[in-house]
């Protein structure tokens, strides 16, 4: 079982990955399909060479900036940062349900207002689907005992989600598209 904060890492990771460029990291699907991660070549060749110039494998700016505007509005409209970074371990259960019931409205209308999505499969869950020849392995996972060749038969335990329409607001010039939420200094 793999711990929750690793698994919320892997969550916002998958998600601002697929949001910017369509497709999950793949250290993420290796590392929850028990692949160990393969070191590449150019991590290889840095360690073994640490004053040899270093290849960039960085994407490149305009999908990281979308993905910290899209933090960015979870965190001004729903203060979904400052929620994920608190303790909440010392909070009893019904002070914080409450605070979780008005974070998660705040997030839902960000979704709601900046991305339009649709279910990957329209059938109700826990019901039966069948899985067609040539189904898109990123698009539907099979998962329990996994036999045979498509078509597969089986219980949708999750419909997926895809964006089928982005329209965030025009990006901030300069140093400003690294913020998530600017610091707030209060003049006395």
């Amino acid at each position: 079982m793999i711990g929750f904060s690793t698994r919320l890492s892997f969550a916002f990771r998958c998600f601002f990955s697929l949001l910017s460029e369509g497709k999950i990291p793949q250290d993420v699907l290796q590392a929850l399909a028990g692949v160990p991660v393969a070191v590449s070549p150019v991590a290889t060749a840095a360690k073994a060479a640490p004053d040899a110039p270093r290849v960039s494998d960085k994407p490149s700016p305009e999908p990281l900036d979308r993905a910290v505007q899209m933090l960015a509005l979870f965190q001004r409209d729903g203060r979904l940062v400052d929620f994920l970074e608190e303790d909440v371990s010392s909070y009893p259960d019904g002070q914080l349900g409450a605070a979780v019931r008005n974070i998660h409205t705040s997030c839902r209308q960000v979704l709601d207002r900046y991305l339009k999505l649709e279910p990957i499969l329209s059938s109700e869950e826990d019901q039966p689907v069948t899985v067609p020849v040539g189904f898109d392995p990123g698009a539907i996972k099979l998962v329990g005992r996994v036999t045979g060749e498509p078509p597969i038969r089986g219980l949708l335990r999750h419909r997926g989600w895809r964006v089928t329409d982005v329209t965030l607001p025009s990006l901030p010039q300069g140093s400003g598209r690294a913020i998530v939420a600017p610091a707030e200094v209060e003049v006395l």
